[in-house]
């Protein structure tokens, strides 16, 4: 095909602007999380956001930070026009700095823009419609800025064929909002429309307790019941926030936020150094819930990757990365044995009869008889009568009713009853009272009962016992017979020889063989018959990519979680008081023996409230 010469010529101020949208502006949620930005830099602590028809039909941004004067809206619907940035481009502190945002959308949709200054006494509009600005009127409105979109891209038509379903885009505004609430606390959020449900986020102090009490605003209340604090700092860089503990998990990443100087992200480098902190305590189809806040001077990050906003660049990734992992595996190592709270919250969601499952009744609730009636006395109405197995719930008296209680136990019948020392009632785990079906431990508190998964929890004890012994000393190496040469790219060959020292520590000998190639002399024992070019080729790949060589690690933990689970106490086979007790000392003396090798919970705790609660006494 032959593309006939064209002139050079500048194009228009609205298709440049179209351009721009196109990057910045890709869907309802896009323009919500640009509207949000300028509020929050305009320093809102006030913030509320309307929507209809997934964000398509309307957005409405409603704030009550500073305001602009009127002279200056024109200016704030011109590309870059911003006040947010000086001349270094480098020192970059707000959400904000680009200035397309109002340009873009207003060149694919219909957009007025009203603002009043604090000390003003009225307001001024400005619109934009499909990129022909009108001019700047006077108009009624509170102090702050409201800007309304409508209609979006209805000048380009062609992007309204990308759009997901009303439902889909609705809950893509509400997850933006979200994670801008969580990284300002002490701002109040506001999301209503008649395309969903209000949603209310009050404002909290910006302090540890007040980003805990947003955090379960956001994420729910079992995360903060089952999170661990992060802090940690090295050469300038901060890290803080909240990550759950192993048992607590999804089956996606959906809930993991990341924030850097306060800015939304996503970036995979973050991602894998949150896989890797939980590498031998969750599957590979698991992921931990995380809200983690990193602060470093701005000129240590690069925000400006691309025209959202959302992707960042740090000038030492490896840096990054090691504090997120080091201080996640210290704060799951201090934290000592936990177990989650959903398991408990199931197995007594599990006692409650159907209709109060479908009712959402969290724990039944003791009966509670209606008033003695006015006009006399009767069989169906007296408070005296017998309750209804229909109202009664779960435990509760009633319910035995309907059990045939039989002859009472005889001394032989309680064999499985042991007694119990005083002084472990008081530890952690209590002391164990029984044995059932040869593999769960039932073990008594002062105020627990604990049901412990003998296989899974031996099975951690063991598999931290040989991991210990792995990494305490280099590993065995068994030398290849002839070198394995393996050709590669020079600079991955550079790579690999800047960490041939931490791979020998592994039982992996190598060293450079030319320009262009690796000499393998040696390999871990613990591997057997190893594929050694798939092998270097893989640890190339993940220098390159994070700047560490964990994946041999990872392959010789996995050996000894594999050794581990084949040589711990099997489901099946019955314990002794003695070993039931030591077992679950251990249990509480090592980390992360909340959950087994394969991220499942290793035992489950029901308060004696709770348990009280089922059977109505409370």
């Amino acid at each position: 095909m032959t593309i006939a010469p064209r002139t050079i010529r500048q194009l228009t101020d609205t298709v440049i602007n179209q351009i721009a949208a196109g990057e910045v502006i890709e869907r309802p949620a896009s323009v919500v999380k640009e509207l949000v930005e300028n509020a929050l830099d305009a320093g809102a602590t006030r913030i509320e956001v309307a929507t209809a028809g997934g964000g398509l039909s309307l957005i409405r941004v409603t704030d009550n930070g500073g305001g602009m004067p009127p002279e200056e809206l024109p200016l704030a619907v011109s590309r870059h026009c911003t006040s947010k940035l000086a001349d270094d481009i480098h020192d970059i502190r707000s959400l904000g700095f680009r200035g397309e945002a109002l340009p873009s959308i207003g060149s694919v949709a219909r957009l007025s823009l009203r603002s009043r200054p604090e000390a003003a006494d009225s307001a001024a509009e400005i619109s934009v419609e499909g990129g022909r600005v009108s001019a700047v009127k006077p108009v009624a409105a509170n102090r702050g800025t409201t800007v309304e979109v409508r209609d979006l891209f209805f000048a380009t038509p062609a992007r309204l064929k990308f759009m997901k379903s009303e439902r889909a885009e609705t809950a893509a505004i509400t997850e933006v909002v979200k994670r801008m609430a969580l990284a300002f606390p002490h701002v109040r959020f506001t999301l209503t429309g008649s395309d969903r449900n209000t949603l209310e986020l009050p404002a909290v102090p910006a302090d540890g307790e007040g980003l805990l009490r947003r955090i379960a605003q956001v994420m729910g209340r079992d995360f903060a019941e089952n999170t661990l604090p992060i802090e940690a700092a090295r050469e300038g860089v901060s890290l803080s926030g909240h990550a759950s503990i192993p048992s607590f998990s999804r089956g996606n990443a959906m809930l993991q936020y990341f924030y850097v100087n306060g800015r939304p992200v996503r970036d995979k480098l973050l991602t894998g150094a949150i896989r890797g902190a939980y590498m031998d305590a969750l599957p590979r189809d698991r992921h931990a819930v995380a809200a983690l806040f990193i602060t470093l001077d701005p000129a240590l990050v690069d925000v400006n990757v691309h025209p959202a906003k959302a992707d960042v660049r740090f000038r030492d990734p490896g840096l990054v990365r090691g504090l997120i992992v080091g201080a996640i595996r210290h704060a799951l190592e201090i934290s000592g044995m936990r177990a989650s709270t959903s398991g408990a919250d199931a197995m007594l969601a599990a006692f409650q009869r159907p209709e109060q499952r479908a009712a959402g009744h969290a724990a039944p609730q003791r009966y509670t008889p209606p008033p003695r009636p006015a006009n006399g006395w009767s069989a169906a109405t007296s408070p005296t009568r017998p309750l209804e197995m229909s109202t009664a719930p779960g435990f509760a008296e009633p319910g035995q009713a309907a059990f045939d209680v039989g002859a009472a136990l005889s001394a032989d019948a309680r064999a499985g009853e042991m007694e119990a020392a005083p002084e472990l009632m008081r530890t952690p785990l209590g002391a164990a009272r029984a044995q059932v079906h040869e593999n769960y431990i039932v073990a008594q508190t002062e105020d627990s009962l604990v049901i412990v998964d003998q296989h899974a929890a031996h099975e951690r004890l063991v598999y931290e016992a040989l991991k210990g012994a792995l990494h305490a000393r280099p590993l065995p190496a068994q030398m290849l017979l002839l070198p394995e040469i393996v050709d590669m790219p020079e600079e991955d060959a550079d790579r690999l020889s800047a960490h041939a020292a931490f791979l020998a520590r592994f039982g992996l000998g190598l060293e450079r063989f030319g320009p262009g190639a690796i000499a393998v002399r040696e390999t871990p024992s613990m591997l057997g018959k190893v594929d050694v070019p798939q092998l270097v080729r893989d640890l190339a790949d993940e220098i390159a990519e994070n700047d560490t060589a964990d994946t041999l690690k990872e392959r010789i933990d996995h050996i000894a979680a594999t050794m581990a689970c084949h040589g711990s106490v099997r489901s099946g086979r019955r314990l002794r008081a003695e070993e039931m007790n030591a077992l679950l000392r251990q249990m509480e003396a090592t980390p992360g023996s909340g959950t087994c090798n394969h991220g499942r919970p290793t035992y489950i705790e029901l308060k004696l409230t709770d348990i009280e609660r089922l059977f109505g006494r409370r």
